[in-house]
């Protein structure tokens, strides 16, 4: 076996490189652009009355569609209704960012309303304006208590990137079966491809935690996460 590792595996290790850089460029554009979603439906359904059944409307949805689904929708549809994504990876990355977007908009929801609504208000009363005080005093404050809910949101990303291989964006995991059809021998590669997602989401849970522990300490606020 280990002999068919070395052959498989370190063989074809620049194709599985390729691969797990597609994979590292689409979950963290994905991410990034999840939590700039989310944290918007968030604001308009907390702040905006007028349109507040839109974005409850947009986060239902995007909870409860499953990723596969979306994939395939934003792949194949999108560009005939909207004329956009443009490309496989530009759907992949979309898809991907809304299905997080609706776990992170509820995320942020229950960090800022756990917060006391006295923050709010002594912002306000010492002269900062709406936007200053969200800034400033609560969006900080939440967001630390939300790092474990926001980081548990990351590894779901990267889980569901396996995925993308459908609509035939060249991830690991694409770059994986290409081995696995390629020499019909799954069991050293696929059980390596499981070893790496391992090792990443075991890095960046560890790291986030150790940075969000640090931000506590700075701040003084207590609590683990």
């Amino acid at each position: 076996m280990l002999g068919n590792a070395e052959r498989l595996v370190w063989g074809n290790r620049e194709l599985i490189l390729e691969g797990l850089s597609v994979t590292a460029q689409v979950c963290v554009v994905a991410f990034l652009l999840a939590l700039g979603l989310g944290l918007t439906a968030c604001l308009v359904r907390l702040y905006v009355p007028l349109l507040r059944p839109v974005a409850i409307g947009y986060i239902e949805f995007c909870r409860a569609t499953p990723i596969f689904v979306q994939l395939l929708w934003v792949n194949y549809a999108w560009p005939e209704v909207f004329g956009f994504p443009y490309t496989v990876m530009q759907a992949g990355i979309v898809a991907l960012a809304l299905q997080s977007s609706g776990y992170l908009a509820e995320t942020f929801r229950s960090g800022i309303e756990g917060l006391a609504p006295g923050q709010r208000e002594a912002a306000l009363a010492v002269g900062l304006t709406e936007s200053q005080a969200m800034r400033r005093i609560i969006l900080p404050q939440a967001l630390l208590t939300m790092a474990p809910s926001i980081v548990n949101q990351l590894v779901v990303v990267i889980k569901s990137s396996t995925l993308v291989s459908v609509i035939a964006i060249p991830d690991l995991m694409y770059q994986a079966m290409r081995i696995v059809h390629q020499w019909f021998e799954p069991i050293e590669v696929l059980t390596s491809v499981a070893l790496i997602y391992i090792a990443l989401i075991f890095a960046i849970s560890a790291t986030a935690r150790r940075f969000a522990e640090h931000l506590r300490r700075r701040y003084g606020l207590g609590g683990e996460t």
